[in-house]
């Protein structure tokens, strides 16, 4: 009978320890709903007059770039400039052979000379002219009085009619060499007119040969870096067949394509008097905006930089990208851009820790002290010491719980 309440004992006895474990047992704590927080950092809103700048892509030209072509036809006699040679004003550049250049200067030379001559022999024919007139004026005198003296003769039968008709004839020879005479002294001013035209016109090429001849001979025409060399020493040319150029070290120009949208604001700084900058990536070179190209397309209008300063290794046809200042504007808040969200929103950090969505305007880009990009906004609805928040959440919403993360470290700690 004993073997048969064992089971039944044990079996009380758990029974009896599980009701006593589930009555000592602690009781759980109550769990209670808590609204989570995002960690974000923020700045302090300080507004204040900031220069907004804007980036530029552009290609460096020589305004003053000369090409050198040759004014005659010759072979080249010397040249002993190089490639990207840097040279002094009045050095040697090109120059043409001698040889070629003197026999042009010599024949000019020589055609003036022969109408000078030909002026002086038309001075002494006119004087022979004028001298010989007036005694064949007297051989005319003469034979009219002949004539008249047979005619007379005849008419009393005391001449024939072949002594009439040979004073006739005598007088007419007179009249002619007489009209001739007259109409060499008469054309005396017209062939003098036709000569000096034509010494003018000699003088003139000659000129020109003593002007091309100095030409044949390049200098530079002040320090500068040649460039595009087209010809050796020993190389036939043609007449105005381009030879090299040249260009000065200073005065390098940044041709870059602004946005309409920009445009007017630069006109209206410029008209100001205002100088406005642009530096290079590297801040190596800086330009100064000096003025706008007369047309304009689609794409915008070419503004026109000048070169400040040193040119260093830019050399014309390089692109080079570089940050143009606009002008500057007060009461701008630069935020970096991790705080934008969209094109004109922002959030500021409340007394509650709650995120507040503020409409801003962008008023362009700015640069920090250590070079890092900043968005330039305006807002009403941002006043100075207020906390924006720079972190940027996918969540963004206003009335989201926030704290700092700084905050929360310091309390992990």
């Amino acid at each position: 009978m004993k073997k048969r309440f064992i089971p039944l004992l044990i079996l009380a006895i758990g029974i009896a320890g599980f009701v006593l474990l589930k009555a000592t047992r602690p009781e759980p704590e109550t769990a209670s709903a808590r609204e989570r927080s995002w960690l974000v950092e923020v700045m302090t809103v300080e507004p204040g007059t900031h220069t907004p700048v804007l980036p530029l892509y552009g290609q460096l030209m020589a305004p003053e770039q000369v090409t050198i072509v040759a004014p005659l036809a010759g072979r080249i006699g010397s040249r002993p400039v190089r490639e990207g040679q840097r040279v002094a004003e009045g050095e040697l550049l090109v120059a043409l052979d001698e040889a070629d250049v003197r026999p042009l200067v010599a024949q000019a030379e020589a055609d003036v000379k022969d109408l000078q001559a030909q002026l002086a022999s038309e001075q002494v024919r006119h004087a022979n002219d004028r001298e010989a007139l007036e005694g064949e004026k007297a051989i005319l005198s003469n034979a009219k009085r002949q004539f008249e003296r047979t005619q007379s003769l005849v008419s009393r039968n005391l001449s024939s009619q072949e002594d009439l008709e040979a004073a006739s004839d005598a007088l007419a020879r007179a009249r002619l060499t007489v009209t001739a005479r007259q109409r060499a002294v008469d054309e005396h001013p017209s062939r003098l007119q036709s000569l000096d035209a034509r010494l003018a016109r000699a003088q003139a090429a000659l000129a020109a040969a003593r002007r091309d001849a100095g030409r044949a001979t390049v200098t530079a025409p002040f320090d500068g870096i040649v460039t595009d060399i087209q010809v050796a020493e020993g190389d036939r040319i043609s007449q105005n067949a381009r030879l090299l150029s040249f260009y000065p070290d200073q005065g390098l120009e940044l041709r870059a394509r602004v946005p309409d949208v920009f445009r007017q604001e630069l006109l209206d700084a410029l008209d100001a008097g205002e100088e406005l900058q642009a530096e290079t990536e590297n801040g190596q070179h800086r330009f100064v905006l000096s003025r706008f190209a007369g047309t304009s397309d689609p794409a915008g209008t070419e503004a026109i930089l000048v070169l400040s300063g040193e040119a260093g290794g830019l050399r014309p046809g390089g692109l080079l990208p570089v940050t143009l200042e606009r002008p500057p504007r007060q009461d701008a808040i630069a935020i970096p851009y991790s705080a934008l969200y969209g094109s004109d929103s922002v959030y500021r950090m409340t007394n509650g820790s709650r995120m507040q969505r503020v409409t801003v305007k962008r008023l362009g880009e700015a640069r920090g002290s250590n070079g890092e990009r900043h968005v330039l906004v305006s807002a009403e609805g941002l006043d100075a010491g207020n906390s924006l928040i720079t972190t940027h959440l996918p969540n963004a919403m206003t009335g989201l719980k926030v704290e700092l993360a700084g905050g929360a470290q310091e309390a992990g700690e």
